[in-house]
């Protein structure tokens, strides 16, 4: 998948690619040559992702090269167990979850899961969860709270999803009871937007104490698209859209939305891929530890999270922009 912004670079990288043939070819010269074009390469990319708009941060969200859930899972985790079902209905691989050990660290890790292949992406609907996914993940929330074990959620999808079948079994009211049980859950959360955080699809399983997101990942009510068919009846105008609905972490993270951005690696998560799950186990490691050390606990914390979201969205005359 290549993005039209970074056709700057491509230059760059087709002499890259032409030294390394020679090199692998025995000549001594390209050697030399490479590593300066990697530096100037590295720098130039940088530089480019520093200032991204708003609708190429979405492509990027987006590209199917970002790790999933289960790498993550794999990973990430010393070790990890993955439990099944709702025990309502069925079991849905749109959400991964299961018990979770990095180092000393245990919790619950669920996250969306969106898949590597073809036939596992159709199999989980692209990270699109049923009605059976959200009833896995309040059971499995409610086994933490138990045992005692914080619970980790890395949140990536365009929405719950909205065939027909999946309204059938209660959509909306498994999102809801979703909410419910995390704003009760007497054990600490940490969610991670780690990719495309699509509607309440994403908030399903994002009603976290502490929420972060990775530096290129976005997080929104509704898709740029469906924002621009509604207001302006254009697809087209999804760029205006997304700008508009202030959907990057760095937005977010100014308006109180989310509490910590997660930096990627040079060219984003895609680029990386092994790199980008090391920053999140560190960043996972770093929360749950400050988490379990400083937040309240039982009926406190309970309130806090009250406290936290309901805070969020409230209109303050003072600061209103003037047209």
């Amino acid at each position: 998948m290549d993005f039209d912004f970074e056709k700057p670079l491509q230059p760059l990288r087709d002499k890259i690619d032409a030294l390394v043939a020679k090199s692998r070819r025995g000549d001594p010269t390209a050697e030399a040559a490479l590593a300066g074009l990697r530096k100037q390469l590295a720098k130039e990319s940088a530089s480019l992702y520093a200032r991204l708009t708003p609708w190429e941060t979405v492509q990027v969200a987006r590209h199917p090269g970002r790790p999933t859930a289960r790498q993550y899972a794999e990973k990430m985790c010393d070790e990890f167990v993955e439990l099944h079902g709702d025990r309502v209905c069925a079991d849905d691989p749109a959400i991964l979850g299961g018990l979770a050990r990095i180092g000393k660290t245990r919790f619950l890790l669920l996250g969306h899961q969106k898949g590597t292949t073809t036939e596992e992406r159709i199999a989980c609907r692209f990270g699109m969860a049923n009605p059976d996914g959200y009833r896995k993940a309040d059971r499995l929330m409610k086994l933490a709270e138990k045992w005692g074990l914080p619970v980790v959620t890395l949140v990536d999808t365009a929405g719950a999803y909205p065939g027909l079948e999946a309204e059938a079994r209660g959509q909306g009211e498994a999102i809801g009871r979703s909410l419910l049980v995390m704003a009760g859950l007497k054990t600490p959360i940490l969610s991670i937007v780690t990719g495309e955080g699509g509607s309440g699809g994403a908030l399903g399983i994002a009603l976290g104490d502490r929420v972060l997101m990775l530096q290129f990942a976005v997080y929104s009510v509704i898709s740029p698209e469906g924002c621009a068919s509604i207001l302006w009846r254009d697809g087209a105008k999804a760029p205006e859209a997304a700008a508009a609905l202030r959907i990057t972490a760095k937005d977010l993270l100014r308006l109180g939305v989310v509490d910590g951005i997660v930096p990627e690696p040079e060219g984003a998560a895609h680029a990386n891929p092994d790199r980008a799950i090391a920053l999140v186990r560190k960043a996972i490691l770093d929360n749950l530890a400050d988490m379990m050390a400083n937040a309240p606990v039982g009926d406190r914390l309970v309130e806090e999270r009250f406290r936290k979201f309901s805070a969020m969205g409230k209109f303050d005359p003072k600061k209103a922009v003037k047209a």
